[in-house]
């Protein structure tokens, strides 16, 4: 893997080629195995209450991917967050995700999934997000498999806690 340094705040992020909204599934070299990728999470889509723990957990929703041809799981790059010289807890927490979770590149990758760059950038009714990313199955499908589901769930880490919600 190329693991290039980032872009510094003030750098074009267009010379990086991070102007694409709509990519083709692929796995960026830029990105390295220890790079944090952040999970939005949505409480009203994400979060279930769990009879058997008497407590609220992550659903397994969050650790998929979106529905469509190339879909992906939306994710944030936190690097290119703190190249920009924002807070990355900040910039991931909206009035809608109100909690996320990370995992390493290299455990996403370990899944046999990709992670790659996919800017929001000009589309009606989306708030632009150079740092937007994808996490992408290498074999087109409906959704991730169980096991992949899974493995993110268990490699995931809290990056801006729900309380009393647990991740798995």
């Amino acid at each position: 893997m190329d693991c290039r340094s980032w872009p510094s705040s003030d750098a074009s992020y267009a010379n990086w080629g991070l102007v694409n909204l709509t990519v083709d599934p692929y796995d960026e070299e830029q990105i390295c195995p220890q790079d944090t990728i952040i999970r939005r999470i949505n409480p009203v889509q994400h979060v279930v209450w769990d009879d058997n723990r008497k407590k609220h957990r992550i659903t397994s929703k969050a650790y998929n991917k979106s529905s469509g041809p190339k879909a992906g799981m939306s994710v944030d790059i936190e690097n290119l967050i703190v190249a920009a010289n924002q807070n990355p807890q900040t910039y991931v927490t909206t009035p809608v995700f109100t909690g996320s979770v990370a995992f390493s590149a290299g455990d996403v990758r370990n899944l046999e999934l990709w992670v790659g760059y996919e800017p929001i950038k000009d589309v009606p009714d989306v708030q632009d997000n150079p740092h937007h990313g994808e996490v992408w199955a290498k074999i087109e499908k409906k959704s991730f498999t169980e096991s992949q589901k899974s493995g993110l769930a268990k490699s995931a880490r809290w990056y801006v806690e729900l309380p009393d919600v647990d991740i798995l």
